[in-house]
């Protein structure tokens, strides 16, 4: 058994794995860097308006449940008593439509992008119910509610008419798990028939999702804007969407026997009523349909992706190394062997930089231009030749490009991965396959006519 060759093979697998030391650090600075990013949305929506959730309207009525109950005790005398029971009643749109423009901006917080927008909307909802009636019950003042998480993000002055006559619209409301704006409709009467016309104009600004929540029996919504890369997320997605460089159109309809939304409002009003335990986590539960306006490139995602490849690129390169060294008898060093690990890892780290600064693809581009070209220099002096040098980032340039692509088609990198890992250990074997191995570990290095590879098969 030949020690030198085994020690060397064990050596050189120890450096590949060495290598995941600092490819592990640079994975540390991309998530550090996301997690800048996360600070500077939250800066923002803290000093503006975070992401929205807009619900209603709904007609809040109050109530008052009025009994007069008779006791006897035991001498036969009779006691009169009267009982109160609040409580609160909800009306929700027969038909609810919501029509609005979504126009993005995009703020800095100093090298991080945070997408920020303003929703031009028009809501129009429709109510026909009796009002529950029982004895004694007499209704309070009622109110018009419409929900939103933030109403910082409120710009200007919301429009509402009920039967197009203008309401004073007020913030808050007594009875809302999100908060909002409200307004006082005139007295109404247990038993009656309330119908209703609801018409608002709202302007809301909101960072980087919008969320409606459709609480009426039949629902509309239609959405449009200028950005051309929006993702439908939520419970509900868009009947029909349209999106092309002029940005997108979507529109939904829902029907209340699909959501199970209006029960979620109630139950988070109960949890909000005066008293009762805050119901901030209420809106958690509540079915939405949102868009978030989603960068085209993440580039912190596709940095981490690329360096998830860092380990395959140093194996695969002192893989060549080993077998010019079996086949040309080079003394390659094991420092040479760090040092171009290394190399190759500060691609990833050069990546992530870059790409803070300019376009993934440039990023990429300058990022691989220089590592390959420092590694074909460097190489052309360890190998004792320029041609191999060359023909190292020959090979190198191919996986580059071939990571690339793995990259920008996401939905197809798992095939295109398995494709390219297949091709290399194809290649391996078939340029190793006239290797007498048994002969190498032996320690004889005088390889035979018959076992030595030909070199013109080598490089074909």
């Amino acid at each position: 058994m030949n020690r030198a060759f085994i020690g060397k093979v064990l050596l050189v697998v120890g450096l590949s794995f060495s290598i995941l030391i600092p490819l592990e650090m640079i994975r540390g600075v991309i998530n550090e860097r996301v997690q800048r990013r996360q600070e500077a949305i939250s800066s923002i929506a803290a000093s503006s308006a975070g992401e929205q959730i807009l619900a209603g309207p709904v007609l809040i009525a109050p109530y008052v449940d009025v009994e007069n109950i008779t006791d006897t005790d035991a001498q036969g005398k009779q006691t009169t008593r009267t009982n109160r029971t609040e409580g609160v009643t909800y009306l929700f749109p027969k038909e609810l439509q919501m029509d609005g423009k979504l126009e993005p901006q995009t703020r800095y917080r100093g090298l991080h992008r945070v997408r920020v927008y303003e929703w031009q909307g028009k809501l129009n909802a429709t109510f026909s119910d009796i009002l529950p009636q029982a004895a004694g019950r007499t209704y309070g003042a009622a109110m018009l509610s419409v929900q939103i998480k933030d109403v910082r993000g409120i710009v200007g002055s919301p429009r509402l008419t009920l039967n197009q006559q203008v309401l004073d619209v007020k913030n808050g409301s007594a009875y809302a798990a999100l908060g909002g704006i409200h307004a006082r409709v005139p007295a109404l009467v247990a038993g009656e028939r309330f119908s209703g016309q609801v018409s608002l104009q709202l302007n809301l600004s909101g960072t980087e999702s919008l969320s409606l929540v459709p609480l009426g029996d039949s629902n509309k919504f239609t959405m449009s804007s200028s950005w051309k890369h929006p993702q439908f997320a939520g419970d509900f997605l868009p009947r029909t969407r349209t999106v092309n460089d002029q940005g997108f159109q979507a529109s939904w309809e829902i029907s209340a026997l699909a959501a199970n939304t209006q029960r979620q409002f109630l139950r988070a009003s109960v949890i909000s009523k005066p008293g009762v335990a805050d119901g901030s986590n209420a809106q958690l539960m509540m079915d939405a349909l949102s868009v978030n306006l989603v960068e085209p490139v993440n580039v912190y995602t596709q940095t981490d992706r690329a360096s998830k490849y860092g380990l395959l690129f140093v194996l695969l390169t002192f893989v060549g190394f080993f077998m010019f060294e079996l086949i040309k008898q080079l003394a390659i060093h094991p420092i040479q062997y760090l040092l171009v690990g290394l190399s190759l890892t500060i691609f990833f780290l050069l990546l992530l930089s870059l790409s803070e600064h300019i376009p993934f693809v440039y990023a990429y581009l300058i990022a691989s231009v220089a590592c390959i070209g420092l590694l074909v220099f460097y190489l052309s002096h360890v190998l004792q030749s320029k041609a191999r040098g060359f023909g190292f980032g020959a090979m190198l340039t191919a996986l580059y490009g071939a990571l690339y692509g793995l990259l920008a088609s996401e939905d197809n990198s798992l095939a295109m991965g398995s494709l390219l890992l297949f091709a290399i250990l194809a290649v391996i074997m078939v340029v190793t396959r006239k290797i007498d191995w048994y002969q190498i570990t032996s320690g004889n290095s005088n390889t035979s006519a018959k076992t030595r590879p030909d070199l013109s098969e080598l490089k074909a």
